[in-house]
């Protein structure tokens, strides 16, 4: 099975850009639709982002939409998700995942490997 390890997290202000990294070992990357998820404290785990097999469908969440973008680079089996126009609200952990499944999307229950999280805040 695949491990995953996220990396890219910090502070940064308001307006500013982050680009979080997801590094997959144990199993190739390319044999799996990724997901980016995030969960702020006091709520539920919520879809970001995900993307298919070889650049496949890709679907982000209403909030992040032109602001974010998921991206893959299955030779350095390493997701990514780059993050500009951040706000205050985008503060949350955030989390990679991965699913064999060609069911896939941003329900955290359609993934099977989780990675441990990357604090991300956004303030002033």
């Amino acid at each position: 099975q695949v491990q995953l390890v996220e990396s890219g997290g910090g502070l940064v202000q308001p307006g500013g850009s982050l680009r979080l990294s997801c590094a997959a070992s144990g199993h190739s990357l390319s044999l799996y639709a990724i997901g980016w998820f995030r969960q702020a404290p006091g709520k539920e785990r919520e879809g970001v982002s995900s993307m298919g097999l070889s650049d496949g469908p890709i679907h982000y969440a209403d909030s992040v939409k032109g602001r974010f973008t998921i991206s893959r680079d299955d030779a350095k089996n390493t997701g990514y998700l780059q993050m500009h126009n951040l706000k205050p609200e985008d503060t949350a952990i955030y989390y990679c995942a991965a699913t064999t499944s060609w069911i896939y999307g941003l329900v955290p229950s359609q993934y099977d490997y989780w990675g441990q999280g990357t604090q991300v805040t956004v303030s002033s």
